[in-house]
């Protein structure tokens, strides 16, 4: 059997239980053709970057697969037929990723605190490194007459 990773993405106006469903729903599909289904991120509610069938966010789901292409080729092709599912998509891969994806690492990385990094000392002045008053004892560019 062939390893995989699938994404997808449910319409915004479904509940985080009906994600939940969905997910559980497409797990016994490929639990049904001898597949195994590892790995489950729901990545919540986000925003799209464009919109997809009238919908500005959409619940995004992650699952790590361990299954025959048959059962691959059947949860597409039930996916494309429910209208809660706006996008998916399905990438073999050689081998699963541990831990948390890049996806759950980057909120971990957005709740750190904010403000002044410690290896970078007080700014000063504006743009520059220098005061402006510095600019003054350059000698000015004379200016070409165009014609």
């Amino acid at each position: 059997m062939a390893l995989y990773e699938h994404i997808f993405l449910a319409r915004q106006d479904i509940t985080a239980q009906q994600v939940d469903a969905l997910v559980e729903h497409y797990k016994g599909v490929i639990e049904s053709f001898g597949g195994k289904v590892g790995r489950i991120e729901n990545w919540g509610l986000k925003s799209l970057t464009y919109r997809i069938k009238k919908n500005r966010k959409a619940h995004y789901a992650l699952m790590d697969i361990d299954a025959p292409a048959a059962a691959i080729h059947e949860v597409e092709r039930q996916m494309r037929i429910n209208e809660d599912v706006l996008r998916y998509m399905t990438i073999a891969v050689e081998a699963h990723e541990e831990g948390p994806s890049a996806m759950l690492q980057k909120r971990d990385r957005d709740d750190r605190p904010r403000g002044d990094r410690p290896d970078r000392g007080p700014r000063e002045g504006g743009f520059g490194d220098r005061p402006r008053s510095d600019r003054e004892d350059r000698p000015r560019r004379p200016r070409e007459d165009r014609a």
